[in-house]
């Protein structure tokens, strides 16, 4: 069974082949992006793939459209919703710092909650 590994966050998840970076960071709770919902109309699941890019899906010619809204492409970059894992490999995500963001302000609660935890004004 496949493992994605989220980084900075060190969580980790074993998903089924076919699962994509964005389902397995929903079932984990990882910190990634998705204001369209994972239907690849946005570039809030931007993620770079750090390690088992070969096992992933190849990117479509519509991935590539939506990744030139992204910020700070690289050559390891995927949208999550469309990076499906096709092979029994361990994928190291580094989550960016746009998706973060994207995710947290998707989820206003859980921002304020981690500016609480931090003794940070709200």
């Amino acid at each position: 069974m496949p493992k994605v590994r989220f980084e900075p966050d060190g969580i980790e998840i074993d998903v089924p082949v076919g699962t994509s970076i964005l389902e397995a960071s929903n079932k984990a709770h990882a910190q990634v992006g998705s204001a369209c919902g994972g239907v690849c109309a946005c570039s809030t699941c931007h993620v770079y793939v750090k390690q088992g890019l070969d096992a992933l899906a190849p990117a479509s010619d519509r991935e590539e459209d939506i990744m030139d809204k992204a910020f700070d492409v690289k050559s390891n970059s995927r949208l999550g919703c469309q990076s499906k894992i096709l092979q029994d490999v361990v994928v190291v995500v580094e989550i960016s710092r746009e998706s973060r963001q994207a995710f947290l302000d998707e989820h206003p609660e859980l921002r304020a909650a981690l500016k609480q935890a931090a003794g940070a004004p709200r």
